[in-house]
């Protein structure tokens, strides 16, 4: 057997998110579907697992609550299941920032579609920045990207402060595994004054799925959030890096 997996979040405004958490809780636990959804007045985020009936019912329940039609899910397969239970869990946060007042749903930068991804990476006047952690650009990143070296996605906004001098008056583009870390920078650095900023539509995962290999400015792996460990083009399974 083959299992579908679901990569997915939505910023989308949840006024009572701990009155949605059992009903989804139920509903993966009745279609045997495993892995991890968070749940927070911010949106949802996680990466669950099933078989392709399963996962499409938890999608249609999901795209079905407040905000969330739009819910962005990008889907990959693997041979074995890749997680060993279900958690349905509330947050704070569902990408913890740790700064007040940030709201994608309303201010983040402009989307660019994977198949416009190369031209923003190949122009010497866009600065490209990696939003992921320094583990995971281990595993691979664009060319000429900037890894920022942080240890959590809670020490980028520090990091900006420091270096925001380096980078003014230019166009930043940032990036990340599935899109939700770049939606909630580029919400930042719209809130810290940064007016040109924009962000890889759906991540790297879409950028993999959709560019071809021969066309790619990616090298390496990506580090995914479960028992793949990382995929490459066309999200095949990698697994650990050499």
């Amino acid at each position: 057997m083959t299992f579908t997996v679901a990569a997915l979040y939505r910023f989308a405004p949840f006024d009572d998110p701990a009155a949605l958490r059992q009903p989804l809780l139920d509903l993966c636990a009745a279609r045997g579907v495993k892995g991890t959804l968070l749940l927070a007045r911010e949106g949802v985020n996680g990466t669950i697992a099933g078989s392709e009936a399963g996962i499409a019912a938890v999608v249609a329940h999901i795209r079905a609550l407040p905000g969330c039609a739009d819910l962005d899910v990008k889907y990959s397969a693997a041979a074995a299941m890749p997680f060993q239970r279900l958690k349905v869990r509330l947050k704070k946060e569902i990408v913890t920032m740790k700064v007040p007042g940030v709201d994608p749903a309303r201010d983040a930068g402009t989307y660019i579609d994977p198949a416009d991804w190369n031209a923003v990476v190949d122009d010497p006047g866009t600065v490209v920045i990696d939003t992921r952690n320094a583990f995971e650009v281990g595993y691979g990143s664009f060319d000429g990207a900037i890894d920022p070296g942080t240890k959590s996605f809670g020490d980028f906004p520090d990091w900006w402060r420091a270096n925001a001098g380096r980078f003014a008056g230019k166009r930043i583009a940032m990036f990340c595994t599935g899109g939700i870390r770049c939606e909630k920078s580029t919400a930042f650095l719209r809130s810290e004054g940064v007016e040109d900023v924009a962000h890889l539509k759906g991540g790297i995962l879409a950028y993999l799925e959709q560019v071809p290999e021969a066309d790619s400015r990616w090298h390496g792996s990506c580090f995914v959030f479960d028992e793949r460990v990382s995929v490459g083009h066309g999200l095949v399974e990698v697994g650990e890096k050499d």
